[in-house]
């Protein structure tokens, strides 16, 4: 099951499955220039164990809340990444003969699990990766933080085949479309994590991805009018962010009240494509 949004003045379209991306073949969707997904941590029934929400009202004293010895999601512990990389394997487009115009994946993940992730791609074709890291400006370990140096980064692994991916940077062009050595801004293998505006996106999943720093990578990535893939979309962040940007987007959702609550909150009211407001940095 599906729900689709499409504007026809700028004939995208942005649609969240609810359902595991290994049926992707029954929704006939196209391969996409990027795919970017968040996968389980495998935090297991620790998932709140650094957070004040292991605690009624955040406050230790007034005992253990619900979310105690809790997994964020019962399919956390069901995630396959060889099934991951396949799909993924699969859904990118081929590697095209002329040079910048290569896909790429883009997989968050726990720092733990980074070589993991890049020993699974190359089993599937993705022979090259490197690391991003974003910084964020404080650190949800807070009842760690007499014990120990707490953790403020997140982390991500660029996956691509043989050729570098495609690559905005603001690079300007001559009249043969090449592109002028020098011109470009140096894009620096970390970023800067800030949370949204849940005036403007609503947070709706516990790990959710800003939208904002989304789109940075999705412009860096890819051109307008392409695809994007997230095969765990959760919150929809991410193709709120393509379709922000005037890419079409597909994501698969697995639990229905996450589907539906991220249609109805993420999803439902998607404005004009921001590119003037939203350039590559």
């Amino acid at each position: 099951m599906g729900a689709n949004v499409y504007n026809p003045e700028r004939k995208l379209k942005t649609e969240l499955i609810n359902d595991h991306f290994q049926n992707y073949k029954r929704y006939h969707i196209p391969k996409a220039q990027l795919v970017i997904a968040d996968i389980p941590y495998n935090l297991g029934n620790n998932a709140y164990a650094s957070s004040l929400e292991w605690y009624v009202d955040g406050d230790n004293k007034k005992g253990e809340s619900d979310k105690a010895n809790k997994a964020f999601f019962d399919t956390d512990n069901d995630f396959r990444i060889s099934e991951f990389m396949h799909f993924c394997s699969k859904m990118l487009i081929k590697e095209p003969k002329d040079k910048g115009k290569a896909p790429a994946m883009i997989v968050f993940c726990a720092f733990q699990q980074m070589q993991m992730v890049i020993d699974y791609g190359k089993k599937y074709g993705f022979n090259n990766s490197y690391p991003l890291v974003f910084i964020k400006p404080s650190s949800a370990q807070v009842l760690k933080a007499n014990m120990k140096i707490v953790g403020a980064t997140e982390y991500a692994v660029v996956l691509y085949r043989d050729k570098l991916p495609k690559f905005n940077n603001g690079a300007q062009k001559d009249a043969e479309g090449k592109t002028i050595r020098g011109t470009g801004k140096m894009i620096k293998n970390w970023f800067e994590w800030k949370q949204d505006d849940k005036k403007v996106y609503p947070k709706i999943h516990p790990t959710q991805k800003p939208v904002n720093l989304l789109k940075q990578l999705i412009e860096i990535f890819t051109d307008e009018g392409e695809v994007v893939i997230d095969p765990c979309a959760g919150s929809a962040s991410t193709l709120r962010a393509a379709a922000e940007l005037n890419r079409n987007s597909f994501g698969f959702e697995i639990k229905k009240d996450m589907y539906l609550k991220a249609n109805a909150e993420m999803l439902s009211n998607i404005p004009a494509p921001m590119v003037q407001e939203c350039l590559t940095i």
